[in-house]
């Protein structure tokens, strides 16, 4: 969001707004700092709030630090000393617009890792205390874990992986497209996540090297019953590997954490 400096911020943030949509997790100059996101849905009221771990080893201008919600207050180096005086701020100050569910979404973790890191558990706990329901996390490139926990409503996919992957490394070409169920009853006013589903994809590449991102579990069965259009046999191997690596990664019997980020 800053590769062009604030300037470059200012352009996106209008330019994104121009084409519909709105702009969560940074503003513009002159804006109220604490970008998020209050929609309703079916009589539900959702807030979406973005935290970045950084920017590209990039740092902010003097006095513009606010327009992007960051995650550490070494956001250009160690990603060690999470910001929890910032963060802690703007959750507070979603949560007195009193939303029935609350969103984040965050750029977070280690890029090719598949297993998330203590730091990220230390943020997850954060968001937890501060109303947060579900978090939707990326940056790893990779698909990682998720859990659920039905009775307390709360949900946390540590990383989709990407969705549109090039494959220029390893595990880059699998991912998930993911599906939060959001109930409330309107007897007690109570709202949570009830239920999740994901499917699983992969970006596979033709005779032409044309790039198209398939269902995995569907292409797997067109070329198991050898219909029109299936993919190469090389390509059905690494899809086979992906879905096994998605399920391993996302359901991982004994859940690990690393001490880097």
């Amino acid at each position: 969001s800053v590769n062009r400096g604030v300037a470059g911020l200012n352009a996106t943030v209008r330019n994104v707004r121009a084409a519909g949509m709105a702009s969560v997790g940074a503003v513009a100059e002159g804006e109220t700092p604490g970008a998020y996101v209050i929609r309703y849905v079916r009589g539900v009221k959702v807030a979406i709030v973005a935290f970045t771990k950084g920017l590209d080893g990039m740092a902010m201008p003097a006095g513009s630090e606010d327009l992007v919600n960051i995650l550490y207050n070494d956001y250009a180096s160690t990603y060690k000393s999470i910001n929890t005086k910032a963060v802690t701020k703007l959750l507070r100050q979603v949560q007195e617009e009193e939303p029935d569910i609350t969103i984040a979404m965050l750029h977070w973790g280690s890029e090719y890792s598949d297993i998330h890191s203590k730091s990220q558990v230390a943020v997850r706990d954060l968001m937890f205390k501060e109303g947060v329901d579900a978090i939707i996390g990326s940056h790893p490139h990779y698909v990682q874990e998720i859990e659920f926990d039905k009775n307390a409503g709360t949900f946390v996919a540590y990383s989709l992986g990407d969705f549109f992957g090039d494959a220029s490394r390893s595990g880059t070409a699998y991912s998930i497209i993911l599906e939060l169920e959001i109930t409330k009853d309107n007897t007690t006013g109570i709202t949570k996540v009830t239920d999740y589903r994901y499917t699983p994809i992969y970006t596979a590449q033709d005779d032409t090297g044309l790039l198209r991102v398939v269902r995995l579990r569907e292409a797997i069965a067109a070329y198991d019953n050898s219909r029109v259009g299936r993919v190469t046999e090389e390509t059905y191997e690494s899809m086979l590997y992906g879905l096994n690596r998605i399920e391993a990664r996302i359901h991982p019997e004994e859940p690990t954490e690393e001490t880097k980020d």
